[in-house]
């Protein structure tokens, strides 16, 4: 696993600028909030995933997000969803619950995971996610995930993401 240094060197050797910040631990979006004020750009919240068929799901969205768990399948291309367990997540992506990040994916083989960005923070500048820790924050464009994405040999799937409708 290459892990944050590797993370740090991909950034270099990409050319791909970004602002770090150090903070407290987080856990949930809502113990972020806080942090997030601090930080300009969009802020993320990451959903690990697997399917029926038992294929891997990374789906971020902003933060602020309620996923409609029902109506996510269909926009992504898979069937029913539950959420992953968090050994499996250490296992593929080398990362504990509440450090979940698209950038994880460094650790990934290829195929292992299917990593999804809602189509709005593909096209925000900056977002905001962790450099698998949950005591920092990166900020770079959506456009800088995605190459970074295929650059570890991923396929991301770019789409937007349904939202339960306010009550």
């Amino acid at each position: 696993m290459r892990g944050e240094a590797g993370l740090l060197a991909d950034l270099s050797a990409l050319s791909i600028p970004f602002a770090a910040h150090e903070h407290e631990a987080v856990f949930t979006v809502a113990e972020s909030d806080a942090v997030n004020a601090a930080i300009p750009g969009a802020h993320t919240k990451n959903l690990f995933l697997k399917d029926k068929r038992g294929a891997y799901w990374l789906v971020t969205v902003p933060s602020d997000a309620r996923v409609d768990l029902k109506r996510l399948p269909g926009a992504i291309g898979c069937k029913h969803v539950s959420f992953g367990k968090a050994a499996d997540m250490d296992r593929l992506l080398g990362i504990t619950p509440g450090s979940v990040t698209p950038l994880a994916a460094i650790n990934a083989a290829p195929g292992s995971i299917t990593v999804v960005l809602d189509a709005a923070l593909a096209a925000a500048d900056p977002v905001n996610v962790h450099p698998l820790r949950n005591t920092a924050t990166l900020a770079l464009a959506g456009g800088a995930i995605l190459d970074l994405l295929r650059h570890w040999g991923h396929d991301p799937v770019v789409a937007p993401i349904p939202v339960q409708d306010n009550p």
